[in-house]
């Protein structure tokens, strides 16, 4: 029987907190057999990270400082990021989250980057790059006398590398691709992502200018710049170009924006280099070659007496700070070039999760002055204390070497021992294992429903909810399925008005709410600040660019947005030889005719196509008759089994679709991207599942018969958790399932 962890010896850690750490972050042998407990997972990193005082101090007292880190961390006041949580104390070592790689204009610095992010992506890191170093597509190569192929095609080889690299079955690494808006590729760039099928690897981020910013305002044109040379390469309308990303925004949620001079006005080593890039969500700007460690205080933690507990906020923000940056010690770097660079700057990025719940223990809506008064209250203390902290650490252990020159040394600030020390990051999965709201986001859902393996239904409720209302007396397993089902408190009379004030969502609230929250923390943040902002999908185009006015307006460092549903509209064409219809695919069509069930022939043409799956090979067989497809039945290689049974289920029902006159696009829309727990193969040969197969054998089958569609590929909506169909939060230009704790980003 399989033992299962014994998470009980840890107050308040919840059942679904433990099943995550069971899942992605306990350590296993050979056979994957789990190790550890809950608890000896924490006590394995405050160990691991408290050794390293002794370099500083012979006689430091490693036992009583683990025992700081492991109450710390056990009481859920504070997380580091999950490589910390996950590699801390065990052979690979890697704890680091985010890396920034050069990419330079050569085939051989290209090339190196590619390797780097390979051995990086290896050890569960993601990495973020600038490609506007690179020539523009058609420009002269004087080594070959020929032209170059632009950074669109690099990016399409960073991408391929990235899908091939597995580790083990775990999920790939995630980039951050940004190009600044004077390269002349710009709008290429912009526009890469429109069909939704190419760099599915990559969140995108065109880097803004004030000078850009400047000549959208004054509606004027401004110069592209090619990076070979340095000269003016040709001048396009600032406007326009604005309006392309907003369209784009619109439609898929990419590319994001990044203020690349906000970026280098705040970077505190000027005189090292110039930041040109941010790790995957977009919070951590950083050098080439930089590292960052970051990590997260769960400020629903620090409320006694119906007021923030300063004092104990202190001594966790100085604990954390002395945590990290002992994580820099602890550390193996995937590169000697990381490692050395990570430690002549030694930032960390010190940040917050439970914000939303800290905002309802003391009856504060998320969407009020007296929210944003709070934020920039609580962030400004925290960013004090850490810098304190820092200066302490700093005068005990010497500043970071690459401290003369730096902007404390010009303005003759004491000793540093970190050049950044806050960033506000997405927190995914150790919001979960800390039972908390996420990052500075209000809630995602008060209360949803999930469906477990054996279908039974469960309805999940927020805990503080969960409380308030029992003990107010409202509380009923209906009421919570029916918030479930509403998606908000908005007009659910059994819930008094004054709780239904507090409890809002992140759909309840404005987008202007949204930025006006990320620029009251980014204000004292040293590095920046990842947060979503949530669109209804009946928000227009205007809207979006107003959001992006207001970012820029408002001081923001950069903007992720986010239209609910948006991921699922996309125009398609179909048809047969000639006959060809363009359709919205999330748009209804009512067909007037009524749908007439075409009989069999008894003799039908058509083609077996075989498609390997993750339970053996499958064999699809699809025939025609004189008006097109007509039926599809299926074979698997293994006979019997759940996975047979299921594919010949799915056999029969698109062949009764077709047989009624249901398109081939909509049976393969249905099909696409659905995923398993066993995928198999890799970049156009991946298979995510029986199901999945099925589709990829359709369309394989058009494209041989002459059918004019274009092969859509894999991508994973963003509606629902491929690994358990959960619920998934948008968060920083992530998806992250709240259920199992799975992360689009690494």
């Amino acid at each position: 029987m399989k033992k299962e962890p014994a998470h009980d010896t840890i107050p308040g850690l919840s059942q679904n907190a433990a099943t995550v750490l069971e899942k992605r972050y306990l350590r296993r042998d050979a056979e994957g057999k789990v190790l550890e407990t809950p608890a000896d997972m924490f006590r394995r990193v405050a160990e691991t990270i408290a050794a390293p005082d002794r370099t500083f101090d012979k006689k430091a007292d490693l036992k009583g400082l683990a025992a700081t880190f492991y109450r710390m961390m056990t009481n859920f006041e504070f997380l580091p990021n999950s490589p910390t949580l996950m590699n801390a104390g065990r052979q690979l070592g890697q704890l680091s989250a985010c890396f920034v790689l050069p990419v330079g204009d050569s085939m051989e610095e290209i090339f190196d980057a590619v390797k780097f992010t390979a051995l990086i992506h290896k050890s569960g890191g993601g990495t973020g790059f600038s490609f506007s170093r690179l020539r523009p597509a058609n420009d002269v190569v004087s080594s070959t006398t020929g032209i170059s192929s632009g950074p669109l095609s690099f990016m399409r080889v960073f991408d391929i590398a990235t899908e091939t690299i597995k580790q083990g079955g775990t999920r790939r690494g995630a980039n951050m691709g940004i190009l600044r808006v004077d390269h002349p590729n710009i709008m290429d760039f912009i526009m890469c992502k429109a069909d939704q099928k190419h760099l599915n690897n990559f969140n995108i981020s065109v880097g803004l200018t004030e000078k850009f910013m400047q000549a959208v305002e004054r509606d004027e044109e401004y110069d592209l710049i090619n990076p070979r040379d340095k000269k003016i390469f040709n001048t396009m309308n600032a406007r326009k170009v604005f309006h392309r990303i907003v369209v784009q925004a619109w439609e898929n949620g990419e590319p994001g924006i990044i203020f690349l001079d906000r970026l280098n006005r705040d970077n505190p080593t000027p005189h090292i280099g110039e930041i040109e890039s941010t790790n995957p969500c977009g919070e951590q700007p950083l050098l080439p070659y930089e590292s960052c460690n970051l990590g997260s205080i769960n400020l629903g933690k620090f409320i006694k007496d119906n007021t923030v507990d300063w004092k104990k906020l202190k001594t966790v923000v100085h604990d954390s700070i002395h945590f990290l940056d002992n994580v820099i010690e602890a550390n193996s770097y995937p590169l000697q070039e990381i490692h050395d660079m990570t430690h002549a700057n030694r930032k960390v990025g010190l940040g917050v999760m439970g914000w939303a719940d800290m905002l309802i223990l003391l009856g504060v809506p998320y969407s009020s002055e007296e929210a944003i008064k709070l934020g920039k209250k609580v962030m400004k203390f925290i960013n004090d204390e850490g810098h304190l902290a820092s200066q302490e650490l700093g005068k005990q252990r010497g500043s970071f070497p690459n401290f003369k020159g730096s902007i404390f040394d010009k303005k003759g600030a004491p000793p540093m021992r970190n050049a950044t020390v806050t960033t506000i990051a997405p927190t995914g999965t150790i919001s979960i294992i800390s039972n908390a709201s996420s990052g500075v986001e209000p809630l995602f859902a008060v209360s949803y429903i999930r469906t477990v393996m054996d279908k039974n239904v469960l309805v999940e409720v927020n805990p503080i909810f969960e409380q308030i209302a029992k003990e107010r007396g409202f509380y009923s397993e209906a009421l919570m399925k029916k918030i479930a089902e509403q998606g908000t408190l908005h007009d659910i009379p059994e819930v008094p008005e004054e709780v239904r004030r507090v409890f809002v969502t992140a759909h309840d609230i404005t987008p202007e709410d949204h930025i006006q929250m990320q620029a009251a923390f980014q204000l004292y943040t040293d590095n920046a600040v990842s947060k979503t902002v949530n669109f209804p999908n009946s928000a227009t185009m205007d809207d979006v660019e107003k959001a992006y006015m207001l970012a820029y307006e408002t001081g923001c460092k950069g903007v992720t947005i986010y239209r609910d549903g948006s991921r699922d509209e996309q125009v398609l064409t179909t048809g047969k030889k000639e006959e060809q219809q363009t359709i919205v695919a999330a748009t209804p069509v009512e067909d007037e005719k009524k749908a007439i069930k075409r009989d069999r022939p008894k003799a039908l043409k058509g083609w077996t196509h075989q498609m390997q799956t993750g339970c053996g090979p499958l064999y699809v067989t699809i025939n025609e008759d004189n008006s097109g497809l007509f039926e599809l039945f299926t074979t698997m290689g293994k006979a019997g089994g759940c996975a047979a049974s299921q594919s010949e289920a799915i056999g029969r029902m698109v062949s009764l679709a077709w047989r009624s006159g249901v398109q081939a696009r909509q049976v393969i829309k249905q099909l696409l991207g659905i995923s398993c727990h066993c995928p198999s193969g890799f970049g156009d040969n991946r298979i995510l599942s029986c199901a999945d197969a099925v589709a990829k054998a359709i369309q394989a089958h058009m494209v041989a018969s002459g059918y004019d569609i274009e092969a859509e590929t894999a991508t994973q909506e963003r509606g629902a958790c491929p690994d358990c169909g959960g619920i998934v939060e948008h968060e920083g230009g992530c998806s992250v399932c709240r259920v199992c704790g799975y992360s689009e980003c690494a």
